[in-house]
């Protein structure tokens, strides 16, 4: 009895202890929850969480909610899972079900999100994070089925497992220079970790590209001792290069120490000490991520000022020395209630910005703002592959040319930023083929003649082969001709409307001769009647845009039949032939001058070309397909003569109407 009485006196002892534990735990937790040490306080709550009783649901769930919380501030895909915890154990703040959305936006699960978002709408029908929201979540397939074309790759040279890298920026025109903010440097002892994050705090670093293109070992700009009381974050610098301004926050104990802008200046060969520039009086208020206009005194950045949309707004002003005057807030079609932040201008005043309060694939994503008028943005998301469902910010074009770098942290489930590459590969819409004659022989020192509808006015010669080769811009349609000496002109068109990658358009012209008869394989009759079949549309079609693209010659039109049946009959069978012909192109708007009907029966049997020499081997070349000769063929090789022998054929006779 005594053993157990000083049993239960220990154990209620250790339970005390561990609720007081707890307590203890949870009330630090909160204090560094507060502080925004992210990283500390979601350690301490994950300790706290397993040893709250279910019986205190709704300690669990602020417990739950919070650390979720500093997740999703430390970009952790896990942040989905506490927020699922807080709704499980009721949390009674409506905002979880916003945030449990988001995370599952972030984490690709499109229809959970979807659900939640709808949830939230219910409480807040017009939360502008939950309408856009869900609003993106609708929009992936869409996205994914429309790629920009852009080219991503992760650039392993600036890689560095388990740490930060992002924010590249380019020094100069040139592109030969990037800088970018990471925090690979391991932490010297008595060097405190980033009290948010707890990893080494970030410094900038430069690399330098040799004439090879490869990029040289990653430098420091600044001291050590600069970065052991600061955290540095993204840089732009001044179109000369000459002046780079970054930010810089204090880690400090003192919560109103907030990031600023700091400005120094190229001399010697080094940076100057770095010197902070004013944007406001209130020293509380958070100013960061500068990025400078081509006139060289616009500066964008991003600030929690007052009078904003909410979150962190993207702001402009007009630098002035060490101060930043005539300030103004973007705007709701840029701003958010959520963080638009990592500005940056291009060389044609385009502005691009990352956010996660605006319609994407989650997390941040990366738009394009171009500005209308002086009140009117257009914004775009710049889609699939650029953006995906993690966070993509911080872009940085090489010159003028559509590729460069910018930061993501896609694949990495603790949220570690690395530099990508992106590329537009060149593309290119090229129209070749050759230009032949009716037999199908090449016509060299031909012209072929390109018109597009947006100015484009191409002219090529043939080589000897009959080629041609010509490239053409996107989205255009072009009216196409080709002309030779002896030969009647041929037009063609083609489009390159909805192309979005290389491709080639092959496009023969096929040229008839002048002057000699040119025969017309699909033109079909009715057995022993003049009737066109049918079959014959194509054919007839084709030789009424040859008299179309060729409106100054006169043509004539004649049939020839095989030998069987009387001559007289053939050739009167022939004539209403040619005629019938002559007939339908009068009705498509021919005039009948151009025309001449011809019958000439079995009297003209086709000579043996080189071409049909070349198709039936049995057919000697030169030979006249008259019927002794036919007759001495096989019946099968018999029948295939005869068919050759009833054409119809059109050849020039004069090449004006006057």
């Amino acid at each position: 009895m005594r053993f157990k009485y000083v049993y239960w006196v220990i154990l209620i002892s250790q339970l005390v202890l561990i609720s007081c534990g707890t307590k203890s735990r949870l009330t630090t937790a909160d204090k560094k929850f507060e502080a925004g040490e992210y990283a500390s306080a979601a350690e301490l709550y994950s300790r706290v969480y397993s040893r709250i009783s279910y019986k205190e649901a709704d300690i669990r769930a602020r417990i739950a909610f919070n650390q979720a919380e500093c997740l999703r501030r430390l970009n952790y895909t896990r942040a989905e899972m506490m927020y699922s915890r807080a709704v499980r154990s009721k949390y009674q703040d409506s905002i979880v079900y916003l945030r449990l959305a988001q995370a599952q936006h972030r984490n690709a699960k499109y229809g959970e999100a979807i659900k939640n978002y709808n949830t939230y709408l219910q409480y807040d029908s017009a939360g502008v994070l939950a309408l856009n929201g869900l609003k993106g979540a609708q929009m992936i397939a869409q996205w994914k089925a429309e790629p920009s074309g852009y080219v991503v790759k992760r650039n392993n040279e600036f890689y560095t497992r388990n740490r930060h890298t992002y924010s590249p920026a380019f020094q100069g025109a040139d592109a030969d220079v990037l800088y970018f903010t990471s925090n690979r440097t391991p932490v010297k002892k008595g060097v405190a970790n980033n009290f948010v994050t707890n990893l080494p705090n970030s410094n900038i670093y430069y690399v330098k590209k040799d004439a090879a293109g490869k990029w040289s070992k990653p430098e420091t700009v600044f001291s050590e001792e600069l970065t052991a009381a600061a955290e540095l974050g993204s840089c732009a610098f001044s179109p000369d290069g000459r002046t780079m301004y970054f930010t810089k926050a204090s880690q400090k104990d003192d919560t109103n120490a907030n990031a600023e802008i700091y400005s120094s200046s190229r001399a010697g060969g080094e940076w100057t000490a770095p010197q902070v520039v004013t944007f406001f009086k209130d020293s509380t208020i958070t100013v960061a991520h500068p990025a400078i206009a081509p006139d060289g005194v616009t500066i964008y950045f991003v600030s929690d000022a007052p009078n904003g949309q909410g979150g962190k707004d993207i702001w402009k002003g007009t630098l002035s020395g060490s101060e930043c005057k005539f300030i103004e807030n973007l705007g709701p079609q840029i701003n958010t209630p959520g963080d638009e932040m990592f500005p940056y201008v291009r060389h044609d005043g385009t502005l691009y910005f990352a956010s996660d309060g605006l319609p994407g694939l989650g997390g941040l994503d990366i738009f394009k703002a171009t500005k209308i008028n002086e009140e009117e943005w257009s914004v775009v998301n710049i889609g699939v592959p650029v953006n995906s469902n993690f966070d993509d910010f911080g872009i940085a074009f090489e010159g003028n040319k559509e590729k460069g770098f910018f930061s993501s942290n896609r694949g990495q489930i603790r949220g570690f930023d690395a530099v990508w590459s992106f590329e537009l590969p060149v593309t290119e819409v090229i129209v070749e083929g050759k230009v032949l004659d009716d037999k199908l022989n090449p016509i060299p020192d031909a012209m072929v003649r390109l018109i597009s509808n947006t100015g484009q006015n191409t002219r090529v010669m043939t080589k000897k082969d009959g080629t041609y080769r010509i490239k053409i811009d996107k989205e255009v349609d072009c009216v196409m001709l080709g002309t030779a000496r002896g030969f009647l002109n041929k037009k063609a068109t083609v489009s390159s409307r909805g192309v979005k990658a290389s491709k080639t358009f092959t496009v023969d012209l096929v040229l008839p001769a002048a002057f000699r008869p040119v025969q017309l394989p699909n033109i079909f009759f009715e057995f022993a009647k003049w009737d066109l079949t049918p079959s014959s549309e194509g054919g007839l079609q084709e030789l009424l845009s040859m008299l179309n693209d060729n409106p100054n010659i006169i043509i004539e039109i004649s049939a020839h039949t095989d030998y069987f049946g009387n001559n007289e009959f053939n050739l009167n069978l022939s004539q209403k032939r040619a005629q019938s012909v002559v007939d339908y192109l009068i009705r498509a708007g021919i005039v009948p001058e151009r025309l001449i009907s011809v019958g000439h029966g079995e009297e003209k049997p086709y000579v043996v070309d080189e071409s049909l020499h070349a198709e039936h081997a049995f057919l000697p070349l030169e030979q006249a397909l008259t019927e002794d000769f036919i007759l001495t063929l096989k019946p099968q090789e018999q029948e295939i003569a005869n068919q050759i022998n009833r054409r119809t054929e059109f050849k020039v006779v004069r090449m004006s109407l006057r």
